[in-house]
């Protein structure tokens, strides 16, 4: 049957989910839905797809290249809660997989995807972003969550640096950056690589999730990542109406930071949360706040 033990332990994108992290990362065990498989029959079990993909009905459509497939929102469901290990309720429109490895395999990676309607997002602060000192704000941010979890006796959640400046291409409204954490004394840091594709009402999220030696083959791929992804024509980002259309109320910086979060003074709420030892799965957050990103939890499945 699948084994599982941790092998990226979440996808998060933000300053502030600091607290969400605070509170999952002594999160629940595996689901046992796989057991019983061998990883070559859960792999088999799952329905890829391949080519063009369409995403809730036209609002997007990916162009998956040969080297990737997709699973829809059902099996990514399963991949995520019976191999990856992460708890229940996580709503997402699928997950682009590469063919070379699958979704459960040793070196197995995969991308997340999600889509945020909360409107345009203006990319007016594109060129005065900061990046240095947005990481530096982060790291802070962490700060006082790791002090009283090191009080309560849970390991430390350390945002290294970023394995990916920022980079946001004006041309086709695209934005993507990687951070590099590391949990407690994990000798294996985390991966965290995100895209973000900017629309007329909303916001397509992209989170892949590995372990840093996996770095070089995700940069690799991005760029086709990145050019498989875009907006059907109505709802792409210039088909914005100033007249008719909501207006997001947080700007580039704030996807890369979350900064939208401490605005709504949600942050505050989630701190206490997490200080209290309450686990926030990733539906919550998603209910709660745009700016919270899924937390995957990611289990590497290995014949047991």
């Amino acid at each position: 049957m699948i084994g599982t033990h941790t092998f990226a332990k979440r996808a998060l994108a933000g300053a502030a989910l600091w607290a969400a992290l605070a509170s999952a990362a002594d999160g629940p065990a595996p689901a046992a839905g796989a057991q019983g498989m061998t990883r070559e029959q859960f792999e088999q079990s799952l329905h890829y797809q391949d080519g063009a993909i369409q995403l809730k009905g036209g609002l997007a459509t990916l162009q998956l290249p040969s080297q990737f497939r997709y699973l829809n929102a059902s099996d990514t469901a399963r991949v995520l809660t019976e191999a990856w290990g992460n708890p229940r309720g996580d709503d997402t429109l699928g997950m682009i997989v590469p063919k070379a490895s699958g979704a459960v395999g040793e070196h197995a990676w995969g991308v997340i995807v999600t889509y945020e309607e909360d409107g345009y997002v203006s990319d007016k602060d594109a060129d005065s972003i900061k990046y240095d000192e947005l990481l530096e704000q982060m790291r802070a941010g962490g700060k006082a969550i790791n002090e009283e979890r090191a009080k309560q006796g849970f390991a430390p959640i350390e945002l290294v640096g970023w394995a990916e400046p920022p980079h946001y291409d004006a041309g086709s409204h695209k934005l993507f950056w990687a951070k590099e954490i590391k949990f407690g004394s994990d000798a294996s840091h985390t991966l965290n690589y995100n895209i973000r594709v900017l629309g007329r009402r909303g916001v397509l999220v992209l989170n892949a999730v590995a372990a840093m030696d996996q770095l070089p083959v995700i940069r690799e791929q991005t760029p086709a990542i990145l050019a498989a992804t875009d907006f059907d024509a109505g709802s792409s980002y210039t088909d914005f109406n100033a007249d008719t259309d909501k207006v997001a109320a947080y700007g580039l910086a704030a996807l890369v930071a979350g900064g939208i979060a401490a605005k709504t003074g949600l942050i505050a709420k989630l701190v206490a949360m997490a200080l209290a030892g309450k686990k926030v799965l990733g539906a919550i957050l998603v209910a709660l706040w745009v700016g919270l990103r899924k937390l995957f939890q990611r289990r590497q499945a290995r014949d047991a």
